[in-house]
């Protein structure tokens, strides 16, 4: 089994993996101490499915987009009326 220095290996990912694919298995090795074993996936892989995961846990209000709409507006205004009395007190109009 060949083996590929960390940053060998590193340096050249894409065509180890090609190579995996293809059916090969290679040790990583750190400083000379093998640290990782390279090796075909065998088997059927079955992502695991997270949508829809809270459905019917949860609800979201009719009125979402605009909750805290007038609160928002005003820490708005409130920041602009603070940064115009700042600038005014610096002498601009």
């Amino acid at each position: 089994m060949e083996t590929y220095d960390i940053y060998e290996a590193k340096r050249n990912w894409s065509a180890i993996l090609a190579r995996v694919g293809r059916g090969e298995s290679f040790i990583v090795a750190k400083s000379g101490k093998p640290i990782a074993k390279i090796i075909p996936f065998s088997g059927e892989y079955q992502p695991t499915m997270r949508t829809g995961f809270l459905k019917g846990q949860m609800s979201v209000p009719d009125d979402f987009d605009t909750m805290g709409a007038d609160s928002i507006a005003n820490l708005f205004e409130g920041f602009r009326r603070n940064i115009t009395v700042a600038l005014r007190g610096r002498g601009n109009p």
